[in-house]
């Protein structure tokens, strides 16, 4: 009899978070798309009007008066959202339009910033607004949170297996937050499949140069991962030193946001490119088919340090694509790889070094890049993850189980 209860109360759950997932996976597959049109409309515009660079600084004060108008004095953004869904803060009413509205802005002026940071945000807050509706106790609330942001995810990359991993993944290092799995998994297909049935293309490459596996390729990938783990390391110093220097120098928000802003274009000009602008992801497609400056992944690093460090908004999953893929275009053929492959690798091992999502980062490289690589990827994230040590984008991410030993520890990302 007991045991007929239980499956009773297993059912119940199950049929309650596959319609709450419906629900979400709907929402955030119509909101994504719209998101994702939004952000085409300002790249395609700042493209058109080259002169929109100039209004950068002025961009960056309408952010932090949005921001500070809306009674947010000290934006979090992605870390709140982690720490919410681990502990029992609440994500305030504001976070989902504001980081939407301040992506364009930087985006359409020309700030060196990705879109997932938004989009995580605009999922999640989403969700936890639906779960406020529903009235959902508080560690469900947690799990519509990473609903959300599974199914955000989903739509606007189209890496429907990797987005629902990655929120599960993401919140806690060395462990998964599995009670989530059937919520998350429903939501980022049925997100993905609106998406893409309004228009939205997903992010995938064709790459070339797979080699055979043998002693040597398995050297080449491990060599060439040790590179990706210093690198993931340097770029999380860099946006984290950015952001302490800026709110050093620069303690009033209007004035760090302006400089910021006049340093990008500085650097513009200085560099004489507009490559480092915006995703860049032209640029990442012509690394994955070969071709990259040997120095545009040390760019792009300043750029996006410079921009996300004077507090405007985006995400830093593209700009980390970005220097994966061209570090890996250049650093690879050093070690015997193929620049188009290498470049696929370097995105999949940055991304684990930054993020401490080693089954996300595989899932990603399989679906952005077909599965033929597959035990290269693999190795490539297991390197990458370890030896990027305690290090990651999220100062919100906890790290709860050791890269090195097995053994339960507690300590924050660096």
């Amino acid at each position: 009899m007991d045991r007929l209860k239980d499956g009773g109360k297993h059912l119940l759950a199950f049929l309650k978070w596959m319609a709450i997932a419906a629900a979400v996976g709907g929402v955030m597959g119509a909101v994504g798309t719209g998101f994702h049109i939004a952000l085409e409309w300002a790249a395609e515009t700042r493209g058109h009007f080259p002169w929109l660079l100039w209004l950068l600084p002025a961009g960056g004060l309408l952010i932090v008066f949005l921001y500070r108008s809306c009674g947010v004095n000290n934006p979090k953004g992605t870390n709140l959202l982690l720490e919410t869904i681990r502990e029992k803060d609440k994500l305030p009413r504001s976070m989902a339009p504001l980081i939407s509205v301040a992506t364009v802005i930087t985006h359409l002026f020309g700030g060196s910033a990705g879109r997932e940071g938004a989009v995580l945000q605009l999922g999640g807050g989403i969700a936890y607004e639906i779960g406020r509706v529903l009235r959902l106790d508080e560690k469900d609330l947690h799990i519509i949170t990473m609903c959300g942001m599974s199914a955000a995810f989903s739509a606007l990359f189209g890496t429907p297996i990797a987005a629902a991993v990655f929120s599960m993944e993401v919140i806690s290092v060395g462990i998964m937050h599995y009670s989530a799995l059937v919520p998350c998994v429903a939501a980022s297909a049925l997100a993905n499949w609106i998406a893409s049935s309004l228009g939205t293309h997903a992010t995938a490459y064709a790459i070339s140069g797979i080699p055979e596996l043998s002693p040597i390729s398995l050297l080449q990938t491990s060599g060439f991962a040790i590179l990706c783990a210093v690198l993931s390391i340097a770029f999380c110093v860099a946006l984290h030193t950015a952001g302490k220097l800026f709110q050093r120098f620069f303690p009033n928000q209007y004035l760090r946001i302006a400089v910021g802003g006049g340093m990008v274009i500085l650097l513009t000009y200085l560099f004489r490119s507009r490559d480092y602008l915006g995703a860049g992801t032209e640029i990442i497609s012509a690394a994955a088919a070969g071709t990259a400056l040997p120095w545009a992944f040390a760019l792009k690093i300043l750029f996006t340090a410079v921009t996300l460090g004077s507090g405007f908004k985006g995400g830093e999953i593209v700009p980390t694509f970005f220097i994966g893929a061209t570090f890996g275009c250049a650093a690879g053929p050093l070690l015997g790889l193929d620049p188009s492959f290498s470049a696929a690798m370097g995105m999949i091992a940055l991304f684990c070094g930054v993020t401490n999502c080693p089954l996300t980062s595989l899932l990603i490289g399989v679906e952005m890049f077909g599965a033929q690589g597959m035990i290269f990827y693999f190795l490539a994230v297991a390197v990458s993850y370890m030896l990027s040590g305690y290090y990651g984008l999220y100062q919100g991410q906890k790290i709860l189980y050791s890269k090195f030993r097995p053994e339960f520890i507690d300590t924050r990302s660096h």
